[in-house]
Formats: C-alpha cells, structure tokens, sequence
C-alpha cells in the first residue's frame, strides 16, 4: 500500500496555497508519481475529479466507483484510492489541497464529512456549468498567468467551488434539512466516532455527551446511515481495519489492540461476520493484488 503523505508537496500549484488543479492530466506528473496514484493509495490529503465528458471507474475504500458526465467524485484523508489509467478521450479536472488549505477558507463545508456516505456528487445542467467555470477559471489562475495570483483571489475561487459542491452533495434535501438539528446531530455523532475511533465508546456514553437519549440518537443515525450506532461504530472500525491492511504489515493481535479491542479473537470474529473473510484471507489476497 503506497501512503501520499508528502508526495505531492513539491507539486502544488501555488507558492502559498496548497493547491493543485489539473486539466486533461495537461499538467504531466512524473512517473513515479503517477505509479503510485494509480495503485491503491492511503490519501493524506482531498482529492476530486470531475468529469465533463466520458466516464472512468475510480476505487475507494475497496469499492468500484464509476462516474460519468456531470459528476464528481472526491477522496478523503485516510481513505484507500486508486486512480484509473488517465483516458486522454475524456475531459476531466482534478483538483487537490489538504489540511492547510481548508484552514484558509472562511467556512466549514459539511460534505467533507460525508454524513451520506457517497463519494459521489451529481450536478444538474445548470451547476455542471458553473462548476466548469470554477474549475476552468482555478486552473487559468494556476496555470496561465506570468506570476501566481494572489492567495485571496485563489481562495475566494476556491470557497465557491466547494460551495457548489456541498450544496449539489445534499440536493433532493431541502435546506431546512441540511441546517435542522437532526442533520447537524448526526455530523456530531460521526465526529465523536471519527475523533474517537479507537478508543470503543458506547453509544450512552455518545449520546449523553451530544445531549440526546440513546433512543433519539438511534433514530438520527438509523435515518441517515440506515444502521444503528453500534453497527455505525463496528462498519468504521472494519473499515478501518481493511484500511490499515492495505498499507502495513500487521498480525491480528496488534490489529486488534490498535482498534481499541481487548479480545482479538472477538476481532477476528466480528472481521470475518463483516467482510467474509478471515484478517489472513483479506491480507493475502490483497497480496495478490499487488503483484498482479
């Protein structure tokens, strides 16, 4: 498993903003790079493309994710990726910045969180062109300009963009929605777990610090994740767990003491109940994998 952390430092677009915008892969990244984006990859930073025209099958978090026209697809840090052979019959824009970007601009963007679990975005007519625009224009002031453009100009592109994006994320949901408490207690469950992951809190113990009921807590992530909080909390820590076999070496027992487990033969179980496979089984095939 290639881990990204570093990686693409000395490629960012812009001296002060840590920035990245490709058109049609017109900006070439050297092939060691390249190798390593296109083989199962640990993110340690965000990453979208969108496709304008044609279509190309992405993995994330061991998933066959295909997108076409008018959709975007993003990676989170941490997520496992893998790019496809870039099709020079399509057109299609890449954009990436990290922790120090996000912290420039001046809001947060739900979506990041990805409380709908979809790594997906679809945009009607209308957004899919402006969303061309944002897209064109960052790469414009990246790119063809004699002198960088200032960061603040860069930066207010750059909110816009990702504007569009979380408000097309939640679209088929009104706006109440998005700015009611159900949502918003939901985004605090997923960020206790998330800051949390390893250390098995029970779902009281959640709710009595968000200030719901067990009961109310159930209802709001049963309605946006379609499980149970305990079940939420398991599929993460799984999910974890596939992560971390994708890029270390680890045996069950230091797996399982990692993710907060004091049984490791419980973790094993509850690995093979998960995935239908046994820690060893999902470790050698993605052995296979690699050296295919």
């Amino acid at each position: 498993m290639q881990d990204t952390k570093g990686l693409l430092d000395s490629f960012w677009h812009h001296a002060q903003v840590p920035l990245m915008i490709n058109e049609n892969c017109s900006i070439a990244l050297p092939e060691k790079v390249l190798g390593k984006l296109l083989q199962p990859h640990k993110l340690s930073f965000y990453y979208f493309v969108y496709i304008d025209n044609g279509s190309e099958t992405y993995k994330a978090d061991l998933k066959d994710i295909t997108i076409t026209e008018g959709q975007l697809i993003f990676g989170l840090p941490n997520q496992v990726f893998a790019n496809p052979i870039p099709n020079q019959a399509n057109h299609h824009y890449h954009i990436s910045f990290d922790e120090h970007t996000l912290a420039l601009l001046p809001q947060a963007y739900s979506f990041l969180i990805n409380p709908l679990q979809s790594n997906v975005i679809s945009f009607d007519f209308d957004t899919r062109q402006r969303v061309k625009a944002l897209m064109g224009n960052l790469y414009q002031l990246l790119h063809s300009s004699p002198r960088p453009q200032k960061a603040e100009i860069i930066l207010a592109h750059l909110n816009t963009l990702l504007t569009e994006f979380n408000s097309a994320y939640f679209e088929g949901k009104s706006q109440e929605s998005q700015a009611n408490s159900r949502l918003t207690k939901y985004v605090a469950f997923k960020m206790a777990v998330e800051t949390q992951l390893t250390e098995q809190q029970d779902v009281h113990s959640i709710a009595e610090k968000m200030g719901m009921t067990t009961s109310s807590l159930y209802a709001v992530v049963k309605e946006y994740a379609g499980v149970s909080p305990k079940e939420w909390i398991t599929n993460r820590l799984i999910l974890e767990a596939q992560r971390q076999l994708h890029y270390s070496n680890r045996s069950v027992k230091e797996l399982a003491y990692d993710l907060g487990f004091n049984d490791p033969s419980y973790f094993s179980r509850l690995f093979k109940k998960k995935t239908g496979k046994s820690v060893s089984a999902f470790s050698e095939g993605l052995r296979d994998l690699s050296s295919t």
